[in-house]
């Protein structure tokens, strides 16, 4: 069991990592894109990250970057690399970023996305629907992950998995 909760916590740690420049890139890459000039960022998942442009001529598209692309990034990851520590990674992404939105509106923090999101037009029910959606899916599947590695399916062949009414560990 210590070798799960090791593996468990290890992952945990990269899916953080993956997020949060997953998240900061969506922002660069749709600012970018949009023809903002970037002036400051920060990518370290260890400080809060982020990306600032002046001007950012389409502020909304880059707001909306960063929690879709930070979604879309990882799950395009996981269905091509289709492996369960990476599909354990997309789902806490998913999670994650719902979460962050929920948490941002929450708090109504000025520098956060969420309000600067409502500042720049986006309507109440999208961000309601995006954050409905991405935590309820994220939960299910980073649930399931959690309970497979803890339970020590992940790893195991075909049939040890399925005589202990386990999976082979795919997705």
């Amino acid at each position: 069991m210590p070798c799960r909760i090791l593996r468990l916590a290890a992952l945990v740690i990269v899916a953080w990592c993956v997020m949060t420049f997953t998240h900061e890139l969506g922002h660069l890459a749709t600012g970018w894109i949009c023809g903002g000039s970037l002036v400051s960022v920060e990518l370290r998942p260890w400080r809060l990250p982020y990306t600032v442009f002046v001007p950012d001529s389409h502020p909304l598209a880059t707001l909306w970057g960063g929690p879709v692309l930070g979604v879309v990034l990882p799950l395009g990851a996981a269905a091509a690399v289709r492996r369960p520590g990476v599909w354990f990674v997309a789902h806490f992404c998913v999670l994650a970023n719902g979460l962050y939105l929920s948490a941002a509106w929450i708090s109504g923090d000025r520098y956060l996305d969420t309000p600067r999101l409502f500042e720049h037009g986006a309507h109440p029910a999208l961000v309601a629907a995006y954050c409905l959606a991405t935590v309820g899916c994220g939960y299910v599947g980073f649930r399931r992950h959690c309970i497979r590695i803890l339970s020590g399916a992940i790893g195991q062949t075909a049939p040890a998995a399925a005589q202990r009414g386990g999976t082979s560990g795919r997705c």
